[in-house]
């Protein structure tokens, strides 16, 4: 895996209430990945930019929402979100970046 392939493959960090409560009690991280991207990659990804161990990668294929404007219909893009498990005593602080 090269170290540009890697820098794409996060695309942003997923902040909701559960996905906070989720780091809280677990130290399970959420991101927004590219649709591409395997659980090697990711681990290695998330190693890499934030310098952490990580434990275990889930992936979900998030399938996008069909919207309708008025009389024409459209959909949402797919994508794919990650959720990356930390070893212990590791934490990423998405407001330092550390």
């Amino acid at each position: 895996m090269s170290k540009e392939r890697l820098m794409k493959i996060l695309l942003a960090p997923l902040v909701s209430e559960k996905s906070s409560m989720a780091a809280d009690v677990s130290r399970q991280y959420t991101f927004m990945v590219d649709t591409d991207a395997t659980k090697p990659e990711i681990s290695a990804a998330v190693e890499l930019l934030f310098d952490v161990k990580v434990e275990k990668v889930q992936t979900i294929n998030v399938n996008g929402k069909r919207k309708r404007f008025g009389q024409i219909q459209g959909k949402r893009k797919d994508w794919k979100k990650a959720m990356v498990r930390l070893q212990e005593g590791q934490d990423i602080d998405f407001a330092t970046g550390a």
